[in-house]
């Protein structure tokens, strides 16, 4: 029996409010300094793909903690029932997105990485139009989506002309529609909208670890490792803060706001990377950031505009 407190009970709301879109903007930036974080421990010692694989092991492992002490026992996360089926989907999905980015990125620029990885709110909003004919976009809406995407654009531009291969940008796309199949599955799944967020993210984390890690081994990502304490603390940051604690908000937000909308957020993702690069790593920002800036909050405005009318 699942513990009460937990279920998507609440109503659903049409329009992203003030509480959901503070969420979303915190929520990017934990994700944007993600980005400095995984190279920071990369440039000490612990590369890529093994991060993605202890991540999901230790967000298991917190969560799993977390669970049991706010609730007295986390046997319910492991029950085998209607649930298991869809959410080992979801963490094969989530392990095919994790490995098609990181390996992508061994063919192409970080800008064009981030560039096609930011299509995902499209694929979102593509698989809405069939799958949830209530949330689907009006003209405005899809204007301010493909203003946002514009703004990533523009932020990257420095980086797009050179240095990417048709493969590395077909795999970082690959991975995008994985992320946006996610957004999808937990969204018209009505197993997984019926099943606390909590769980759900288990389900996810404890099916793509293993095979995150199988991945990481058959690369030689653990025979690599030298890992100190920097690399450790920017490996607690992502598992805890980011794949914990943030992974289970964007479930929340998800189940109770418009997919295409709250997707729509993760553009920012992008912008708040630069400006912790700029802040811990010291690289550079021109001013067409602010130019960026300006066209993904305009896009976002109109994606959160109202909808028209349903018949």
């Amino acid at each position: 029996m699942e513990p009460g407190g937990l279920e998507p009970a609440a109503p659903r709301l049409a329009r992203i409010d003030l509480r959901a879109g503070l969420l979303l903007v915190v929520l990017c930036a934990c994700w944007g300094f993600q980005q400095v974080v995984i190279k920071l421990a990369a440039l000490h010692g612990l590369p890529t793909l093994a991060q993605a694989g202890l991540r999901s092991v230790l967000a298991t492992l917190v969560l799993v903690l977390w669970v049991r002490w706010r609730h007295g026992s986390a046997r319910w996360l492991f029950a085998v029932d209607a649930v298991l089926a869809p959410g080992a989907v979801m963490g094969l999905i989530f392990a095919g997105e994790f490995v098609l980015m990181y390996w992508g990125l061994q063919y192409t620029t970080a800008s064009r990485g981030v560039l096609f990885l930011y299509t995902a709110p499209f694929f979102v909003a593509l698989g809405v139009q069939v799958l949830v004919p209530a949330e689907r976009l009006d003209a405005r809406q899809a204007v301010g989506l493909l203003c946002a995407f514009i703004g990533v654009g523009v932020a990257l531009r420095q980086g797009l002309g050179t240095g990417g291969t048709i493969l590395g940008d077909l795999m970082l796309t690959g991975a995008a529609a994985l992320w946006g199949a996610l957004t999808l599955m937990a969204k018209v799944n009505r197993r997984l909208g019926a099943t606390p967020p909590v769980r759900v993210l288990f389900l996810q984390l404890a099916g793509s670890a293993p095979i995150l890690l199988a991945v990481a081994a058959v690369r030689g990502g653990f025979a690599a490792a030298r890992p100190d304490a920097l690399a450790w603390a920017a490996l607690g940051y992502q598992s805890v803060l980011v794949a914990f604690i943030t992974y289970l908000a964007w479930y929340w937000l998800i189940l109770h706001y418009p997919a295409t909308r709250v997707s729509a957020f993760s553009f920012l993702t992008p912008l708040f990377g630069m400006l912790s690069g700029a802040a811990v790593l010291g690289e550079p920002v021109s001013m067409a950031f602010l130019l960026a800036l300006s066209l993904v909050g305009a896009g976002l405005y109109l994606v959160n505009g109202r909808a028209r009318e349903q018949a």
